[in-house]
């Protein structure tokens, strides 16, 4: 589109730059070429032709100046406004490289570094007046720098981002903001000291996740120093179980419950690759002989007694073996329906399929099975979950579990007590019954958690709020996560000032 006979405003007019004297007068046309937004996925530009025009004032510090098209023009712009504000869109979006790669494709073709100049040249919005506000770290690069994140919880979006997680910077911005009356952060220290410093009149909110995290971690200690006395207690369930009578086999089916015939082809294979070893040969000709697989001849060379193969095999976990002992329970109480039995533990969080649970409910029908074993020895970290699980969303054998592992000593079963009384000061917001929960754990021999109780009172204006208030750092995590993907998007590359503008715009 070409635009040769406007009709220009008047010169000093409000179509030019600046404001010049009257002595002002045309100095020569060019033309200017624009590109605009795009009809479907066609690029289209603007041509026009524009006056410049010279100033006579020997003082005036322009020479030379060009008018300006109202909207559609400005100086040195080579986008029309439109235009501008889609790629800024785009680069909000993606950035670099994959927005050009975009606009490309929508009939916008652009460099990555014009997008990048268009994003940092973006006017912020001003953050205006904050009452609530939240304060959180992420990682520019994990265990080398750090920035701060400042949102408003109110507004439910990101203010501004510092550099560093130091106090100065959170005190100096807070200095500016004296409206703030509530800060909600986590339990590190450079936040709280910076609100003490230059937030006084603000009350500190300890987050609730990051109070329930710190005890999980001392939890996880506790059951760590005493995972002796779990292993003794699991030790001494699996030999009574041992002891119990067992059905005779049937002759189909090993003292393990698994086939014979499994059984027996495992001790034939091990005793032939060990009788080849002994004649000199190699793994590679064993395997040709025996016609078996490479890696399965070295795991019967590499293994002297037969029985550790068995025990891999006779005690494989399958998705039903932790409900087992509820299916033998309800088959023990006359419940021999399997379709019955499978609608029961699929409610439970089963996610096998139903064929497992009739062969299961048939091998006990037909006397081949009996009772389940004792559950393997369970992990400090999955003995973790259960201690810190509601008690009402625990599965049956999970249950089941957690009642051995507070039977294994009495520092145990007080443990997950003082878990579940932490839990309801939580839910309740019971913040000031805090004080009575530390002495009952400085009352009980747990060093762990009684190092947790003595780190809250270090903080405890701030825990005793974050346990009473429904303000937390919810909404900050959440947008440390959308910063995650975004750091993430742009490769790790994008620097403090370009990431801070893409947090802000992307709202």
């Amino acid at each position: 589109m070409t635009i040769r006979d406007p009709s220009y405003p008047a010169p000093g007019g409000a179509g030019l730059r600046g404001v010049h004297h009257s002595g002002t007068g045309p100095h020569g046309r060019y033309e200017r070429r624009l590109a605009d937004a795009a009809v479907g996925t066609t690029p289209v530009v603007v041509r026009l032709v524009v006056r410049r025009f010279k100033c006579l004032s020997s003082g005036c510090p322009a020479v030379t100046f060009v008018e300006q098209i109202p909207g559609l023009t400005s100086p040195h712009a080579r986008h029309t406004p439109i235009l501008r504000k889609l790629l800024v869109r785009v680069a909000e979006a993606l950035a670099g490289r994959a927005g050009a790669r975009l606009a490309q494709r929508m009939g916008m073709p652009v460099a990555k570094d014009t997008l990048l100049r268009l994003l940092r040249a973006s006017d912020l919005e001003e953050p205006g007046m904050v009452r609530v506000l939240g304060v959180d770290e992420f990682a520019l690069l994990k265990g080398r720098n750090y920035a701060t994140l400042l949102v408003d919880l109110e507004a439910r979006r990101p203010i501004d981002v510092l550099p560093g997680r130091e106090a100065a910077a959170v005190a100096r911005w807070l200095e500016h903001h004296p409206e703030v009356e509530i800060i909600c952060r986590d339990r590190a220290s450079a936040y709280a000291e910076a609100a003490r410093a230059a937030a006084p009149q603000a009350v500190q909110i300890a987050d609730v996740w990051h109070l329930w995290n710190n005890l999980a971690k001392a939890v996880e200690r506790t059951l760590t120093s005493h995972y002796a006395c779990i292993r003794a207690g699991h030790e001494a369930a699996r030999q009574s179980d041992e002891e119990a009578p067992v059905a005779p086999p049937d002759g189909t089916l090993d003292v393990r419950g698994q086939p014979r015939r499994i059984v027996g082809r495992i001790r034939e294979r091990h005793r032939r690759v060990h009788e080849l070893l002994a004649q000199g040969r190699s793994l590679r000709g064993i395997s040709r002989d025996l016609d078996l697989d490479y890696y399965a001849v070295r795991r019967y060379a590499q293994t002297s007694d037969v029985d550790e193969l068995l025990v891999k095999v006779t005690q494989r976990r399958t998705l039903l073996d932790d409900y087992k002992p509820y299916l033998y329970e309800r088959f023990t109480q006359g419940c021999r329906n399997a379709s019955q039995l499978f609608r029961e533990v699929r409610d439970q969080g089963f996610r096998g399929e139903r064929t497992g649970v009739n062969r299961y409910i048939r091998q006990l029908k037909q006397g081949i099975q009996t009772a389940p074993p004792t559950p393997a020895l369970p992990k400090p970290r999955r003995a973790l979950r259960w201690v810190m699980t509601h008690p009402d969303r625990l599965r049956p054998h999970e249950i089941l579990g957690l009642k051995a592992i507070r039977s294994a000593c009495p520092e145990l079963d007080a443990a997950v007590e003082h878990v579940r009384t932490f839990a309801t000061l939580m839910h309740d917001r019971r913040g000031q019954d805090l004080f009575d929960w530390i002495e009952q754990v400085h009352g009980s021999d747990l060093p762990s958690l009684q190092q947790f109780a003595r780190g809250l009172l270090h903080d405890r204006d701030a825990v005793v709020a974050g346990l009473s208030s429904t303000w937390s750092s919810g909404q900050v995590e959440g947008q440390v996560t959308r910063v995650k993907l975004i750091k993430r998007a742009g490769y790790g590359r994008a620097k403090l000032d370009l990431l801070r503008t893409r947090i802000l715009l992307r709202t």
